[in-house]
């Protein structure tokens, strides 16, 4: 934890946002992220995210189960649904987005949305297209898939 946080501290200087993260893989190899969402620019480019890309890339697998994200704040939506993704067993926090919301980074509305039955912060539209479901079909005819 100590590794994401100064992480989270260096990256401010480095025209990033306040926030580090470490995956670590059950072999102990480690992977680190810096939130760059103002440096590249990138909405995206969370800490979390960059790390878990990071994990993703050099072991060439996007299941990273009995891997533990240490992350230096509590995750936005985004990167809690993608360690969910990922498969990562476990996630620790230093601060909590009640910290964060204190510096600006409010992230309650966004989980309000993903609690909410339909989301209302912006338009979504569901549209029966008649070939919907034509890019499950050659998924399911592909030998070659790799399911996740």
């Amino acid at each position: 934890m100590d590794r994401a946080i100064h992480l989270a501290e260096d990256n401010v200087t480095a025209g990033g946002g306040p926030f580090g993260a470490v995956l670590v893989t059950p072999d102990g190899r480690e992977f680190t992220g810096t939130n760059r969402v103002t440096a590249i620019p990138d909405p995206t480019a969370h800490a979390e995210i960059l790390a878990l890309r990071a994990a993703a890339e050099a072991l060439g697998t996007a299941d990273l189960r009995g891997s533990v994200l240490h992350a230096s704040c509590e995750p936005c939506p985004m990167c809690l649904t993608a360690a969910l993704w990922a498969r990562v067993d476990r996630l620790v926090h230093a601060a909590t987005r009640t910290d964060a919301a204190r510096s600006g980074f409010d992230d309650e509305e966004f989980y309000r949305q993903v609690r909410a039955p339909r989301v209302t912060a912006m338009v979504m539209e569901h549209e029966p297209h008649p070939a919907r479901l034509t890019p499950f079909a050659a998924w399911d005819d592909h030998d070659g898939r790799t399911p996740y």
